[in-house]
């Protein structure tokens, strides 16, 4: 098959951390055709949808782990399958490009579906199961957030598109920034902030479950560095081995159907304790810890979905 795609810059990306990268090295094991494109060269010129990249092969050598052909612009109705990998944050920029590859139309498959991606951002999405979720508000109104911090007292607060713990911050009962916090937040951005009760298991971890189409593949656990509420590993979050509980086999139990409906063929969803803290639809992370760990090739289960698809 022939393979777009659509992520950030492949230079910087870590071999052995990056999931589109793993995703990129299975696919070409498999004899797949790959392109690799940025955002900002996807565009709308008279009816077709067209990238401007290169034709991509990589290997795992670290600082030389992937070659390009020469550009070319391409018409994506080409292509059997656009991955829509590139990380947020999720704004009109990111929602264009869903709108764009929304017009690909049955030809050409994009995974994770462009339309739920667009409809089901990681913080939304779990408002359709209040059953699994904490206790939780939305809302840019000072008076409603200080109202939910006095019903639970430990909160943590977080901008409600961000994403990697940029932003989260834990205010204990006894904190007084809250205010000042919100004067921040809502003074370079009109989006709205989530608040949350504070859940004490995220000592132990918060665990990332990964999803094949709707389907619990395995999880690990990131623990927060010390002295530090955020487990991702993005600032420091340590990856450890874990098993699936019945709880989280519950979770899944739930979501799945809704997922595979959807067209997310790789999410990554979030457990505290036995809270369902978010579904991650728009560039879920986690398939090479979750391999190393579990020595099951995750990539080729989410390719053996895609393929069948296709078929």
């Amino acid at each position: 098959m022939k393979i777009a795609f659509q992520m950030d810059p492949i230079g910087p990306i870590s071999i052995n951390g990056d999931s589109t990268f793993r995703l990129a090295e299975e696919a070409q094991a498999r004899g797949h055709e790959l392109f690799y494109y940025t955002p900002d060269n996807l565009a709308y010129d008279e009816g077709r949808i067209t990238a401007r990249g290169w034709p991509l092969s990589v290997q795992r050598v670290e600082g030389d782990h992937f070659h390009l052909g020469e550009e070319v612009t391409v018409d994506l109705a080409d292509f059997d399958v656009v991955w829509l990998r590139q990380d947020p944050p999720f704004d009109m920029f990111y929602i264009t490009t869903t709108h764009l590859l929304d017009r690909l139309g049955p030809g050409t498959l994009v995974v994770n579906d462009p339309f739920w991606v667009r409809n089901y951002p990681e913080k939304l999405l779990i408002l359709d199961f209040p059953q699994l979720m904490p206790p939780t508000a939305i809302a840019r109104d000072l008076a409603t957030i200080k109202a939910f911090r006095a019903r639970h007292g430990d909160v943590i607060l977080k901008p409600l598109y961000g994403n990697g713990g940029a932003g989260v911050f834990h205010l204990p009962e006894s904190d007084r920034n809250l205010s000042s916090l919100h004067e921040l937040f809502t003074g370079f951005s009109r989006e709205p902030l989530i608040v949350q009760k504070y859940l004490p298991e995220i000592k132990n971890g918060d665990k990332r479950v990964i999803l094949v189409n709707g389907e619990p593949v395995g999880a690990i656990n990131r623990v927060p560095a010390q002295g530090e509420t955020r487990s991702n590993m993005h600032v420091g979050g340590r990856p450890e081995k874990v098993d699936l509980t019945e709880r989280d086999l519950e979770i899944c139990a739930t979501i799945g159907p809704l997922l595979r409906e959807k067209g997310q063929v790789f999410v990554g969803i979030d457990v505290i304790g036995t809270y369902l803290t978010e579904i991650n639809v728009t560039s879920p992370t986690g398939i090479q810890e979750l391999e190393r760990f579990d020595g099951v090739n995750i990539a080729e289960k989410i390719w053996q979905v895609i393929e069948a698809k296709r078929a």
